[in-house]
């Protein structure tokens, strides 16, 4: 087996057979991106911030960080192509560059290297929301998220359509709260686009109290609005648990063997685990 062969089948490890040292660099992956994500939340604390001795605390762990995370990109695209779906070293490449996952590693290394070519603090601190794109790469690692990833992805026409219709109602029903409302309140319900936050509100049942209708008719609508609210909502709820039967019952149907030539392990019911040739650079 080639170096990129073990780099490849080391990064891009199978939810089943995780081992060796694949396993230990995962963990470690996992618990940089954690601990990533706890330091952003406390760099926001002001007395932590305004420290000294903490500012220095983070900035060295941001630069270990990124270190890490700069290697473990060009390993990926290095090699990816030994990816068995990729034909063409140039062209995988490529692809890989602007696959999802590739742009939210890139993404959460750019602006560090950004930073260091500007002196401009307000482009600094926009570019420091796109840090927490590092929190998206848990979901490569975990398989409870790629569960979860793979349940929306196979119901999203569903989800589409209930959203649609969930906004279109959003909108009719506010539209018609506004001329119910708007001439006994006018400071509350001043235009159909502000009256979609009373849309909201109603629907998803929350009900701050900061805008309610005061007329008899608006009432009787608003009670409509929110009992339909709460069956629309319903919908997507019933079908993303529906997803999550179907891919539970899925997962424990599945058998896995172990490779003889790579020693991965690989489900049957996948057409494409083959080997390639081993010339391509």
């Amino acid at each position: 087996m080639t170096l990129r062969k073990r780099v490849y089948n080391t990064l891009e490890f199978s939810a089943i057979g995780r081992r060796g040292l694949s396993l230990y660099i995962n963990i470690g992956l996992v618990s940089i991106i954690f601990l990533n994500s706890v330091a952003i939340i406390l760099h926001t604390v002001p007395e932590i911030r305004h420290n000294q001795h903490y500012e220095r605390f983070f900035q060295d762990f941001e630069i270990f960080s990124v270190v890490i995370f700069t290697i473990e990109y060009f390993l990926r695209i290095w090699s990816c192509v030994e990816n068995p779906n990729i034909t063409s070293s140039w062209r995988g490449r490529l692809s890989y560059i602007f696959s999802f996952w590739a742009i939210v590693d890139f993404l959460g290394i750019f602006p560090f290297y950004f930073t260091l070519l500007t002196s401009d603090f307000g482009i600094i601190r926009i570019l420091r929301v796109f840090r927490l794109f590092r929190l998206f790469r848990v979901t490569r690692y975990s398989r409870a998220l790629k569960m979860i990833r793979n349940v929306l992805l196979e119901t999203k026409e569903e989800l589409l359509i209930c959203f649609s219709f969930i906004i279109f109602t959003l909108l009719i029903s506010s539209s018609v709260m506004y001329y119910l409302e708007h001439n006994l309140q006018p400071e509350r319900f001043k235009s159909i686009p502000a009256t979609l936050w009373w849309g909201v509100i109603t629907m998803t049942t929350t009900g701050y109290g900061d805008m309610y209708p005061i007329t008899a008719a608006g009432k009787f609508f608003g009670g409509v609005v929110l009992i339909l609210g709460i069956a629309l909502f319903a919908l997507p709820t019933g079908i993303i648990a529906s997803g999550f039967m179907e891919q539970i019952r899925r997962d424990k149907g599945r058998k896995y063997i172990q490779c003889p030539h790579c020693n991965e392990w690989v489900d049957l019911q996948e057409v494409k685990h083959v080997h390639k040739p081993e010339e391509k650079e």
